[in-house]
């Protein structure tokens, strides 16, 4: 016998538990990695000497602070699910831009089609 706790529905979690991650959602995870590190080689890559710094570690930072405050699975900021949508695309088209303006617009293009399928997946999941 295990001691783990039973709920009465299938699909109910019990309370202080969570849903288990799916494939979707490490993917997404994976996703956003990627765009924090491409905003970073971004920063370090377009700007001359003293700037490339600021940028190479702010532009990242803020993408985290946004992804944290509105997007994460504990987010600081309850808001409504269209919101987070907004936030998390905001930051997939700040490293698709970033990648564009690197002179790689396919491999911009490639990341923002493949990350916005994600997230639009992902969201319908949370949203259901």
């Amino acid at each position: 016998m295990s001691d783990s706790p039973r709920t009465s529905r299938t699909g109910e979690v019990a309370p202080g538990m969570r849903a288990p991650l799916s494939a979707v959602d490490l993917l997404a995870f994976v996703c956003e990695l990627i765009a924090f590190a491409s905003l970073a080689i971004w920063g370090f890559a377009a700007w001359p000497f003293p700037w490339n710094i600021v940028a190479g570690i702010g532009a990242p930072l803020v993408a985290i602070v946004v992804w944290a405050l509105f997007v994460s699975p504990r987010a600081v900021l309850a808001v409504h699910p269209f919101i987070r949508a907004l936030a998390e695309l905001l930051v997939y088209a700040a490293a698709t831009i970033a990648w564009w303006s690197l002179g790689l617009a396919w491999v911009g293009l490639a990341f923002g089609v493949i990350a916005v399928t994600v997230g639009v997946i992902a969201g319908r999941r949370r949203i259901a």
